[in-house]
């Protein structure tokens, strides 16, 4: 254990993390009077003039080195647009351009991509981050501190790109009322914030314009050079968008627990919004519809705990960041599984069985700028399956103060004719240093008609730099919290999380690995009624390798104790309560994700409670091209010996998916579920054609055939066509 603490802290101290270069990079492009089309040509006069630079510092996978390949970054602007122009040498050429598809928000780590990230308050905390990949698809995002990330807002810009035996080339047009900063007469310049970077993804190398360590990300704005002496336009009158819409939709129904019925709706709303200055916005929507969303992915839930599905209406994932106070490790073991959400906006326009219930009405206002941040949502939803109509209210507020710290509050108010549920909670960010942070937060829940009142907190310290990511996080759930506009995982608990890895790179590694990351992770939970311990785990990942084409090589092994106060029936299996010991293991292998061919596969077996288990996650991508995507997800779970009666059980989940693409901006996207556990099928079939810059077209299928409580199978079918328009003002 000695020589372990040794080592940890000499790694602590022979990390490459660096401050800030001081004075910063800077930047200035030049100002023209004519507009340019963005075609990806660069064959205006214009471009020949252009300031230039180059993104000549590696960051990975030699931090410092040289880029091997010359990436330089043009730009001009004029009253109407910010233009940029990407030149990216690759001597493959047309072998080296990566895109598995051409989807808006495609993966950064699957696509050969360039992008930018603007700080137009030069706040050196917040960005505007925009991305294309070589075959022009648009990804975009807005950054917070590089820790929170709005990834589903959806910027107004243009860009092409052009493809060569030599280099591609990206255009960016980016008009301004895309853009925020501080207002201006139209005279005096400003100094923005800006750093430029370039994913090669044929050898996976990640080069910037202004050096940043590599356990940061080029979001990180206190590390981005400067734009200066730019003079943006004056704030439009109105800068308003006006999104109406039109739906046409059939359903039909068979089944003796469903009935027999069809049905047929003309439907008319949409959304206004309204950007009253550069920080605050101002949003409305009416009959509001997300009958175009993508559709929710299957789990067989095989745990004792509520299964956390991600948004995926447009309206409420745009801005989520700043309502998204809380603990929700959904990409990362820090914390463990726990989930402990004031809000989460799946509780309003959708019942307990996932069904949508009609939103009448709704508002929300947001406040950003480089000191303080708020908003609020009010939403008006209508009744459904006997309930009344319900109101929702979320309002948040944080402020920011010295180099990176937050302060937070966040309020929600679920209230029908009968009954009103309120959450309250307090929250805070503080990064000490580069590399050392602590987030927590206090919450409280109260019931007006039952007057029961419930508590929840968590604390989380995390440590991170280029070679060691340590954390340590509490959470603590009374038996009473239940935020009626949130989400928690599960309650009556205090729980403990700790954990390690490491980043070790070296010569002696071989030469097909970029670094071994081996790590260890502990959680630990009690009953906050009993005080007994409910759950202990102890995972270990000695043996695991990230390739340096993106692939990963691991293998783990987990020691679980299970003190069941409660029965427990995962699909369908009852197990009684009691204490069971059991370890299990397992292994990960996955290939390069940028490959036309690629795949992943992660094999887990040994004890589970008191019998065993298997399990198996696959999946498998063919993109021959990037206009054709098919994909193919199978985890099977074999459950022997277990539960009660000693059963043994087989269930399977298999999803299809395919893509095809015209161009970005057309697409048919069908998705397949089967689930054996209910003998669940759906199909789900959607056309989208983006006509115009965020203008849609959409034509969707749906189909569910399943297993009724009564044996007999149920059938749903719906049809709709939707249509959008963009109006800017």
């Amino acid at each position: 254990m000695r020589y372990l603490f040794l080592f940890i802290s000499f790694c602590c101290f022979s990390q490459e993390v660096f401050s800030p270069i001081i004075p910063r990079k800077e930047f200035k492009p030049l100002k023209i009077e004519r507009a340019l089309k963005a075609d990806g040509h660069l064959d205006e006069s214009e471009w020949k003039k252009a300031p230039s630079v180059l993104l000549d510092y590696q960051v990975e996978p030699f931090q410092g080195k040289k880029s091997s390949f010359s990436s330089e970054v043009k730009m001009l602007y004029n009253h109407q647009y910010l233009y940029v122009a990407a030149i990216l040498q690759d001597s493959l050429g047309m072998n080296s351009y990566r895109a598995p598809n051409l989807k808006r928000d495609f993966s950064f780590l699957e696509n050969e991509t360039f992008g930018l990230s603007i700080d137009g308050f030069n706040d050196k905390r917040n960005a505007i981050v925009l991305e294309t990949n070589a075959y022009g698809a648009l990804r975009d995002l807005l950054s917070f501190d590089d820790r929170q990330y709005d990834v589903d807002w959806d910027g107004l810009f243009r860009v092409r790109t052009h493809r060569s035996d030599s280099s591609w080339v990206a255009e960016f047009a980016i008009p301004w009322q895309t853009l925020r900063y501080p207002k201006t007469d139209g005279a005096k310049t400003q100094d923005w914030g800006v750093n430029f970077f370039r994913l090669r993804r044929a050898s996976n190398e990640l080069v910037v314009w202004s050096p940043h360590p590599r356990s940061m990300s080029p979001l990180r704005m206190d590390y981005a050079g400067t734009l200066t002496g730019i003079i943006p336009p004056p704030p439009t009158a109105t800068n308003i968008r006006f999104i109406p819409y039109l739906l046409q939709s059939s359903k039909k129904s068979e089944g003796t627990e469903i009935g027999n019925s069809s049905s047929s709706d003309f439907k008319l709303g949409g959304e206004i919004k309204w950007a009253i200055s550069p920080t605050s916005i101002m949003d409305f929507t009416f009959n509001t519809d997300f009958a175009q969303a993508d559709v929710d992915r299957q789990v067989n839930n095989i745990s004792r705990f509520s299964v956390f599905f991600p948004e995926r209406r447009q309206f409420f994932l745009e801005n989520a960041s700043l309502f998204s106070a809380g603990l929700a490790p959904i990409n990362e073991v820090l914390g463990g599984s726990m989930y402990i959400q004031p809000f989460f906006s799946r509780t309003i326009g959708l019942d307990q069985n996932v069904k949508p219930i009609a939103i009448t009405a709704g508002t929300r206002f947001v406040y950003r700028s480089e000191k303080r941040n708020m908003g609020g949502i009010f939403m008006r939803q209508g009744e459904g399956d006997g309930d009344p109509f319900t109101n929702f209210f979320v309002g948040r507020y944080s402020e920011n103060f010295g180099k990176q710290n937050r302060i937070g509050a966040i309020a929600t108010t679920k209230s029908s004719p009968s009954n009103v549920q309120s959450t309250g909670a307090v929250d805070a960010f503080v990064r000490f240093n580069d590399k050392f942070s602590f987030s927590g937060m206090g919450t409280m829940t109260q019931n007006s008609t039952s007057g029961e009142q419930g508590f929840a907190d968590y604390g989380q310290f995390l440590y991170k730099d280029n070679i060691v990511t340590l954390y340590w996080t509490h959470t603590l759930v009374s038996e009473k919290y239940n935020p009626a506009m949130g989400f928690v995982s599960r309650t009556n608990v205090l729980s403990n999380s700790q954990g390690i890895d490491l980043n070790i790179r070296g010569k002696w590694l071989p030469t097909f690995i970029r670094f071994w990351e081996p790590g260890i992770y502990t959680e630990l939970y009690h009953s906050l009624k009993t005080g007994n311990i409910i759950e202990q785990h102890l995972v270990s990942g000695p043996l695991w390798f990230n390739l340096q084409n993106g692939g990963i090589l691991g293998g783990y092994i987990e020691a679980a104790i299970q003190n069941l106060e409660d029965p427990f029936s995962p699909v369908g299996i009852k197990i009684n309560p009691g204490k069971y010991d059991y370890f299990r293991q397992g292994f990960l292998v996955a290939s390069d994700p940028s490959a036309k061919y690629s795949g992943s596969s992660e094999y887990g077996w040994g004890g589970y409670y008191n019998g065993q288990l298997q399990t198996l996650d696959s999946k498998f991508r063919i993109a021959p091209i990037p206009h054709v995507n098919l994909g193919l997800s199978w985890n099977w779970s074999k459950f022997e010996n277990m539960g009660v009666a000693r059963e043994t059980k087989e269930v399977n989940l298999l999803i299809l998916e395919t893509r095809m693409a015209i161009n970005p901006r057309l697409q048919l996207i069908g998705f397949y579920q089967k689930n054996t556990t209910d003998n669940l099928n759906s199909v789900n079939m959607r056309l989208a054609w983006e006509y115009q810059p965020l203008s849609y077209v959409y034509l969707v299928l749906n189909t569910l055939n399943y297993q009724g409580s009564d044996s007999t199978q149920q059938k749903q079918q719906s049809f709709l066509a939707k249509l959008s328009y963009l109006k800017q003002f």
